[in-house]
């Protein structure tokens, strides 16, 4: 077991990457962000550029296709990315702390070697847990799977599926016993274009609107037994641990968010003269700019730690849930401030302020809402 290095500290490689990888954010995404926040579509060009860069299969190891490197590292793209546009951000994010993730921990050789490199090079994948019943309360699905023998039939709807516009593959979530409750649920490896399957309804969202949100369709959708991933009746232990690493994804998208409203309520006060001078010459605004940097890096510094213990092969669920809690209030917090330094023009959208304030807000939501993370701290403090 590696000793975890101190969360305040970057190798010159992780430097390097996520350098890289603001220097690609930049050149790339923002000259894009307005359009497709507009149109609430991610640019399919940029997708392309996404795995031409690397960036969507991380963790995958090189014999597939990937890049090799570690979960830190995939949270550090995630960041990057989020600070120029939080809806590319989370469709790195859900491609490596969820999909891949699940894709390396769970799957045969034959479904490696069948799908990582898919995933390395041109598959976006989506998981498909969330139903209309099922939310927080993450085990009370409809999703039937019944067993035909030598295949399953899956029948019914999964609701806010991140990605689902752009996916080739998504790891699909249905119980083959509901009197079973948790031990019934299994977890399935579904290709876009198997018979039965359909993409439904895409959400008009607040917030990173061109990140996909659909609805799935399941009309006896046949799944071969070999699609089934991991155990059957096991899926409850895939979603769970894929979850928890997944959270800190997340507390990066936020960690991003929150330093790109920084970086740009930074250079607007800057440059905005009132009463003769520039406003950053205010100590009431200097005193509101400190929080938000100090906001900023306590979350950085919480999502490090969690994923250094992640790659480390440490205990990390508290520290995990504790970096997602802590990060997305603190995002809505600095991304707030922001617009108030912006004053009337952080409420137009001709600055981008008002964007990062939107794409904060499903932080506290998504992969375990902020009641959840505080119910998960609770039951580790009083278990120890």
């Amino acid at each position: 077991m590696s000793k975890p290095m101190p969360v305040t500290v970057l190798t010159e490689d992780e430097k390097a990457f996520k350098d890289a990888v603001r220097e690609f954010a930049e050149g790339e995404i923002k000259p894009k962000r307005e359009k497709m926040d507009h149109e609430a579509q991610m640019d399919p060009a940029l997708v392309k550029n996404l795995f031409e860069m690397g960036l969507m299969g991380i963790e995958i190891p090189e014999e597939f296709g990937g890049v090799g490197s570690t979960f830190t590292t995939a949270c550090l793209a995630v960041e990057e990315l989020g600070r120029i546009d939080g809806s590319v951000s989370v469709l790195v994010d859900v491609q490596n702390t969820l999909v891949s993730n699940a894709m390396l921990r769970w799957t045969t050789d034959e479904q490696k070697k069948k799908y990582l490199p898919k995933l390395a090079s041109e598959w976006v994948g989506a998981y498909a847990l969330s139903e209309s019943s099922s939310g927080s309360d993450a085990f009370a699905l409809k999703l039937k799977a019944e067993d035909k023998g030598d295949h399953f039939l899956l029948n019914g709807h999964k609701l806010w599926i991140t990605n689902a516009g752009e996916a080739n593959l998504f790891l699909v979530f249905a119980n083959i016993n509901p009197e079973l409750g948790y031990k019934g649920i299994t977890a399935f490896i579904v290709e876009k274009e198997t018979a039965g399957f359909s993409i439904g309804k895409k959400e008009d969202k607040l917030g990173i609107r061109a990140s996909s949100t659909c609805e799935l369709i399941f009309e006896n959708c046949e799944i071969p037994k070999e699609n089934v991933l991991g155990e059957i009746g096991k899926g409850y232990k895939v979603a769970i641990e894929t979850l928890n690493e997944g959270r800190i994804g997340i507390g990066a998208q936020m960690v991003g968010i929150a330093q790109g409203a920084y970086d740009s309520t930074l250079e607007y006060i800057k440059s905005r003269e009132q009463f003769g001078k520039s406003i950053s010459q205010f100590q009431g605004v200097q005193f509101q700019l400190a929080e938000m940097r100090t906001e900023v890096e306590a979350a950085r510094l919480m999502v490090y730690n969690a994923a250094r213990l992640k790659d480390a092969g440490l205990p990390f669920l508290k520290e995990a849930a504790m970096a997602k809690l802590y990060s997305s209030r603190a995002c809505e917090k600095v991304c707030s401030i922001g617009v108030d330094l912006y004053g009337g023009n952080g409420f137009t959208k001709e600055y981008p302020i008002e964007k990062y304030y939107r794409d904060a807000k499903i932080g506290q939501i998504y992969e375990g809402t902020s009641n959840m993370q505080l119910q998960t701290i609770a039951k580790m403090e009083l278990s120890e």
